[in-house]
């Protein structure tokens, strides 16, 4: 990300402040750890210290950004062991949610979720990381509305800017494209088949996979554990 000024235009100051600093942050434009001054932020923003204030607060809602001591607002180091306890709770809501919607399917409803695949693919091919990552949450939202699972889709919606910030953690890595491609349209397979069973198989494969993936990429960091 080479500018964050923010573009005026229907949503309010503060929304568009708030979704350009999530997105420097969930994609390593700020290191964790990095101390957020808020008169720098004020002059690449573009925008007012009290906008500023009000974003950094929001974010520390979401996990992003920690208060210390001494140093005002930091982005938030990702803890190993927070880290397996998402994807521990990831995996356990999408895998059931999965299981659901595969009973749940509906030709309409696999038409959508192949849609988003498709648009998903191209993001890949194109290298274009955030894309994927809208897209991504995209697929999950249908999953879940499938599913009827509104409960546990309030839970990871809470967690997306967590899991999008781990997701940023590997998404480029060599492969990762293809695999997740295999491992998605595998669950989506399943979930046409009307498999239940597979479906939720599929989805706690990949998800087994992908932590192990941003662990490995938390051990190989500069960040201290």
């Amino acid at each position: 990300m080479s500018d964050l000024k923010v573009d005026r235009n229907a949503k309010t100051l503060r929304e568009l402040t708030l979704e350009k600093l999530r997105e420097a942050i969930v994609q390593g434009y700020f290191r964790p750890g990095a101390r957020l001054v808020e008169r720098t932020l004020c002059d690449e923003l573009g925008v007012s210290r009290t906008v500023v204030r009000e974003v950094l607060r929001h974010l520390e809602t979401e996990g992003l950004v920690d208060i210390v001591s001494r140093q005002g607002p930091v982005v938030a180091r990702l803890d190993p062991t927070q880290v397996s306890e998402i994807y521990e709770l990831r995996g356990l809501l999408e895998a059931n949610a999965a299981r659901a919607c595969a009973k749940n399917a509906t030709p309409e409803l696999v038409e959508k979720l192949r849609s988003i695949r498709r648009k998903i693919e191209d993001a890949f091919a194109r290298n274009a990381f955030a894309e994927v990552l809208t897209q991504t949450e995209s697929f999950y939202d249908v999953l879940f509305e499938g599913a009827q699972k509104s409960v546990s889709l309030s839970v990871v919606r809470s967690l997306n800017t967590r899991i999008n910030r781990l997701r940023a953690l590997t998404i480029s890595s060599t492969g990762r494209g293809e695999e997740s491609n295999r491992e998605m349209n595998a669950l989506l397979e399943a979930i046409e088949r009307g498999d239940g069973d597979a479906a939720f198989e599929a989805s706690a494969a990949h998800i087994r996979r992908v932590a192990g993936l941003a662990q490995e990429a938390l051990s190989q960091s500069s960040e201290p554990e």
